[in-house]
């Protein structure tokens, strides 16, 4: 094998393969990539048994071939290189990486007893790429990180041929739901975890279109050559449509960066749990939090206000993530009665609810 390419480009997959498999495996053959040159470049593959991925980087191949070296190792060198074209080239029982005036080489493993990587399932639909980053970002942000809950570290994917795709995620204290057309060519319900699907959306987001592959027991995602195939979750999420609000006790329209901006700035000011409370007046908010040891502060945002004026507090990180998935928009809050929480939209795309901290004591 032996191949030339931009450096910034190998490098950039090298990372994300790395990024996109467990960070420990201790197994040597599975934490190694398997780097596959032909005429339509190099291909960078990764498996944990659960998961693999599959990568694609331009490249002018000198001779085809593939070969089977320690991941981690090599994107560390990759990414320390300041030369703007690299050779990989096989020498021997080493692949070198070879620039002008320096050379690294890193032993060859055993390529054969390497798994191979999975193909994806059966194809279910296509949806829109940056679009389906942009919104799964979102959603898959409000997921648990919390393991002992498996259920909710993921996010849930439904559709079907005559129905858009649906993305879902909740940690208890928040609920993000999101909504976009696709080809829907089968039904999907379908549990992925959160974590892969954020970084495999990174990678997917310049891509036009997205296809999704679900079976059973594996999920997918494909844009051209390059894919990412895992595992499903073994449990799924309630029925989300029973947390939507059903009363409202009043309803906000506000630039959602002018409320962030104040929420923020408050947010200095409060302490403990850092809550900061909203009193719905005629006309405007007010923010105000504070506490003995570090003061008070309150600040006023026009906004527009129907039926009744509640004054619900809320922790400033969850707001203020609610508020910035609705950044140059004019937010929509529907504040519940009570506890319940209020549900954040704006253009329907996307519904965000989070749960005032009273309800979490």
């Amino acid at each position: 094998m032996d191949l030339t390419a931009t450096t910034s480009q190998l490098a950039s997959t090298l990372a994300d393969t790395v990024r996109l498999l467990p960070a420990k495996m201790y197994d040597p053959v599975l934490a190694g990539v398997l780097i596959t040159a032909d005429r339509d470049g190099v291909l960078v593959r990764g498996t944990d048994r659960e998961r693999g991925v599959r990568l694609r980087c331009a490249a002018t191949v000198h001779a085809d071939g593939q070969v089977l070296v320690p991941a981690k190792p090599l994107a560390e060198t990759l990414r320390a290189l300041d030369a703007p074209q690299v050779r990989l080239v096989v020498e021997g029982a080493r692949l070198a990486v070879r620039v002008p005036g320096a050379r690294f080489a890193l032993p060859l493993l055993e390529a054969d007893l390497h798994p191979g990587v999975a193909e994806p399932p059966a194809r279910a639909g296509e949806v829109d790429g940056p679009e389906f980053a942009s919104l799964l970002s979102v959603v898959a942000s409000v997921a648990s990180r919390d393991d002992a809950l498996p259920m909710l570290t993921g996010v849930r994917l439904r559709g079907g041929p005559n129905r858009p795709l649906s993305m879902v995620a909740t940690d208890r204290y928040r609920l993000a739901i999101a909504s976009l057309p696709w080809t829907g060519e089968s039904e999907v319900d379908a549990m992925v975890p959160a974590s892969l699907l954020v970084e495999a959306a990174k990678q997917a987001a310049s891509a036009e279109r997205v296809a999704l592959h679900v079976d059973g027991d594996r999920a997918g995602l494909v844009w051209g050559d390059s894919g990412i195939v895992t595992s499903l979750l073994a449990s799924t999420l309630p029925d989300e449509r029973k947390l939507l609000p059903t009363t409202v006790d009043a309803t906000v329209t506000v630039d959602a960066d002018a409320l962030a901006g104040a929420v923020r700035r408050v947010g200095l000011f409060s302490e403990g749990h850092q809550v900061v409370q909203l009193d719905l007046g005629d006309g405007d908010i007010r923010v105000h939090g504070g506490g003995q040891q570090v003061g008070e502060a309150e600040e006023h945002v026009k906004a527009e206000i129907t039926g009744g004026r509640p004054s619900p507090a809320y922790q400033v990180r969850y707001l203020s993530d609610a508020l910035k998935a609705f950044a140059g928009q004019q937010v929509t809050m529907a504040v519940q009665p009570g506890h319940r929480g209020t549900m954040f939209t704006s253009d329907g795309r996307l519904q965000y609810l989070v749960v005032p901290i009273r309800a979490q004591a």
